[in-house]
């Protein structure tokens, strides 16, 4: 059969990555596939670097308008980022009847929705497995391999950037700022590193795979973010003493009223996997009713690992180019029409376990006011540990876990033990989360 002909928008890190992979793997993609898979024009704004990278054999230009409109094109893969232009030739693109594969997902989780819904009255089919965690194929693993379940909750380590930092200050001891400065210098981090390190990256891809779990709109402004800039080293210690570490987790979860959706540090036990997962890796933890618990692991940045998931949805493209538009595996998992309008539930509803730590005036009678204003909002401990105070010392810190229970009712509860004249500094408080 004629092979499929790919038009690439920007061959930067993840196009050259994608272009190298595919013809060093041509006749194994081939088999795989069915039919040969060729990247036969390249659009991109440096003209002779791209044409550096792809020699002669494929025709580069300027404009990625002129890959949309050349009618040999198949498949268009867009690599460009960011919400602008990129949206408009993606829904050029799928107007001109051409299929899409895209690692974009800021794109997707903002404007998912309407690219969607334009590429199904096209009949055509929008791709997306390097959008989230990389090389790991967490996405088809929702939309296909877990079909039979009802998805319970997902949790994931999903940006490699903060996870970097994370793992560097635990073993290091080291404060934030100065772990975000070596990661720049390693490369790991961006001259602007806001959309990782404020946990943005994470809430794109942990909004894309919560549509895909439950079925729901992709609604990226419904979730609640936070990230890692005020996470201090002491905290990090404190909780290696409580037999748990904390990540920059992306968390959806089913409840009975609604969706969670949220990305914030969080504490994991220990002995959890995932909470073993160091350095730039990712990793992602699906509960499922019928199969259980499932970890997805592997290197979720980076040329060829991108790439690799890039040529897998290639691949799955060129398998159904000639399947009725209406029997292929819909884009988020459930049939369009099948979308469900559960709620994505406000933060104040979420319903989680909580580490506080205050720093307190050494005195006594100061343990049973604060554990007398956690009963009286209903909220149980779980565990307490107080800092011995050096001789001399004044003040201490005073640790507590909590069992799980509304987030709003632990606001009201810190509310309140701030206004305490004992509490001599700004409460720190992060969610734990037991995965189990």
């Amino acid at each position: 059969m004629k092979p499929i002909q790919v038009g690439l928008l920007g061959i930067g890190t993840v196009g050259s990555g994608t272009f190298h992979v595919l013809q060093r793997n041509q006749q194994e993609i081939r088999r795989r596939a069915g039919r040969g898979i060729e990247v036969t024009m390249v659009a991109d704004l440096d003209v002779e670097r791209a044409r550096s990278i792809v020699g002669d054999g494929v025709r580069v230009v300027g404009d990625a308008r002129e890959v949309i409109a050349n009618p040999d094109i198949d498949i268009v893969v867009e690599l460009i980022g960011g919400y602008g232009v990129a949206k408009t030739l993606v829904l050029e693109a799928i107007a001109a009847g051409k299929h899409v594969v895209t690692a974009n997902k800021a794109l997707l989780a903002v404007h998912g929705s309407e690219i969607f819904a334009a590429a199904h009255a096209k009949g055509v089919t929008v791709a997306f497995e390097a959008a989230v965690a990389g090389g790991i194929p967490i996405i088809k693993a929702l939309r296909e391999g877990l079909t039979a379940n009802r998805i319970e909750w997902i949790a994931g380590i999903i940006n490699g950037t903060t996870n970097f930092i994370l793992s560097e200050m635990r073993e290091k001891g080291l404060d934030f700022s100065v772990v975000l400065k070596e990661a720049q210098r390693l490369g790991y981090a961006e001259a602007d590193p806001t959309f990782d390190i404020e946990g943005v990256d994470a809430a794109h891809k942990a909004t894309l795979m919560s549509a895909l779990a439950f079925g729901i709109p992709v609604q990226f402004d419904k979730a609640h973010i936070e990230g890692i800039t005020k996470l201090q080293a002491l905290d990090i210690r404190y909780a290696e003493q409580l037999g748990y570490r904390i990540k920059l987790l992306g968390i959806t979860k089913r409840r009975e009223e609604g969706i969670e959706l949220r990305v914030h540090p969080t504490l994991i036990p220990a002995k959890r996997l995932i909470a073993n997962v160091e350095g730039a890796m990712n990793a992602v933890v699906v509960q499922g009713d019928a199969v259980g618990t499932t970890l997805y692991y592997g290197k979720g940045a980076g040329s060829e690992p991108t790439a690799s998931a890039v040529i897998a949805d290639l691949v799955d493209i060129t398998r159904l180019a000639t399947a009725d538009p209406d029997h292929r595996v819909p884009s988020l998992a459930f049939q369009p029409d099948a979308l469900a309008d559960t709620p994505i539930l406000p933060i104040s509803q979420v319903q989680t376990s909580f580490y506080l730590r205050l720093q307190v005036a050494d005195e006594a009678g100061v343990l049973a006011e604060i554990t007398g204003i956690l009963a009286d909002n209903g909220i149980s401990i779980d565990a307490v540990l107080q800092r011995e105070s050096a001789e001399g010392e004044k003040q201490t810190d005073l640790i507590i876990l909590t069992h799980e229970t509304q987030e709003g009712r632990l606001r009201a509860a810190e509310a309140k033990m701030q206004a305490l004249p004992t509490v001599l500094a700004p409460i720190v408080s992060l969610r734990k989360e037991e995965l189990a």
